[in-house]
C-alpha cells in the first residue's frame, strides 16, 4: 500500500452524479467519487457492474446521460482537450500495436501527447521499467510481461496527473505482478497524480489500494480502507466481501450514494 494520502490533497478526479443510460438500462446510475494526489483507489464489482463504463466517461469514450467529471479541476465537458491531457491509461485488454517496436510505440504515444524532451523521457522510462533491451523489439514478439510494462511506460508518457489502470497485472506470473504493483505504488508516491485501480484479484487490491469502492448494478454500495471493510460488515477476506455484494448487492444498498 503506498502512504496514506493526506484527507487534504487536491483532487485529481472529482465524479459527480454521474449517469448512463441505454433506453430504458441505467448501468451507470448516480454515482459520485474522489481520487486524490498520492491517492490508489480500487474500483470494484463484479462484470457489468458498470466499472468499465464508468472508466470510458473519465476517459472522454462516452458521453454521461447525467452528472459532470472534474480531472485536476477542469471540467471534463466544458474543456475536453485540456482534461484528457492530464489523464493516461492502460489495460490488458487494449494492447499497443504489435507490429511497431516498443521505441515507435512510445514515440507515437509521445507526439499525440505533446511530450516535451520526448526522447530523454522515454529514455528514463525505458529504464524505468527495464524495457531498454527491447526497444528495438516489436510489441507482437514480447511476452505478457513484457507488453504489460511497456504498456505502462506509455502510459507515464505525458506525467498523468490521473493514471487509470485496468486489470494492469491480469495473467502476468505472481513474481512480475509484484514487481508491477511496486512500481506502481512508487509513482504513487513520488508523482503528483493519483490512480483510478479496476481488479479481480482481491489480494492484490488489498495489499495495493489505499480506498475501494464497490459497484453494482451501476451504484456505489460500499467504499472504505479494504482492509478494514471486511470486518465492518462481517466478511471474513475482502474477497468474502466481493462475493456477497455481487450476489447480494440488496443487503448494501444504504441509499449513501
Amino acid at each position: 500500500m503506498s502512504e496514506a494520502p493526506d484527507d487534504a490533497a487536491p483532487l485529481v478526479l472529482s465524479v459527480e452524479r454521474l449517469r448512463k443510460t441505454y433506453g430504458d438500462t441505467a448501468a451507470v446510475e448516480d454515482v459520485s467519487f474522489a481520487v486524490r494526489r498520492h491517492e490508489l483507489v480500487g474500483l470494484l464489482g463484479p462484470n457489468g457492474a458498470g466499472k468499465t463504463t464508468t472508466i470510458n466517461m473519465v476517459l472522454g469514450v462516452l458521453e454521461p446521460s447525467a452528472g459532470s467529471i472534474a480531472i485536476d479541476g477542469i471540467d471534463l465537458a466544458r474543456d475536453r482537450a485540456r482534461a484528457l491531457a492530464r489523464t493516461n491509461f492502460a489495460a490488458v485488454y487494449a494492447p499497443l500495436p504489435g507490429n511497431l517496436t516498443v521505441l515507435q510505440n512510445l514515440r507515437f504515444f509521445g507526439r499525440i501527447y505533446a511530450v516535451d524532451a520526448l526522447e530523454s523521457r522515454i529514455e528514463r522510462l525505458l529504464e524505468r521499467f527495464r524495457i531498454a533491451q527491447f526497444r528495438h523489439t516489436k510489441c507482437g514478439l514480447l511476452s505478457s510481461g513484457e507488453q504489460t510494462r511497456v504498456s505502462l511506460a506509455k502510459a507515464l508518457l505525458n506525467d498523468p496527473t490521473l493514471l487509470l489502470l485496468d486489470e494492469p497485472t491480469a495473467s502476468l506470473d505472481p513474481a512480475t505482478a509484484q514487481d508491477l504493483r511496486e512500481a506502481i505504488r512508487a509513482i504513487a508516491r513520488e508523482t503528483n497524480g493519483g490512480i483510478l485501480w479496476t481488479s479481480h484479484n482481491m489480494y492484490e487490491v488489498e495489499e495495493v489500494c489505499d480506498r475501494v469502492l464497490f459497484l453494482s448494478h451501476g451504484r456505489i454500495l460500499l467504499e472504505g480502507d479494504p482492509r478494514e471493510l471486511p470486518a465492518q460488515h462481517g466478511a471474513a477476506s475482502l474477497e468474502e466481501l466481493f462475493i456477497r455484494v455481487a450476489r447480494e448487492p440488496l443487503d448494501f444498498n444504504t441509499g449513501v450514494r
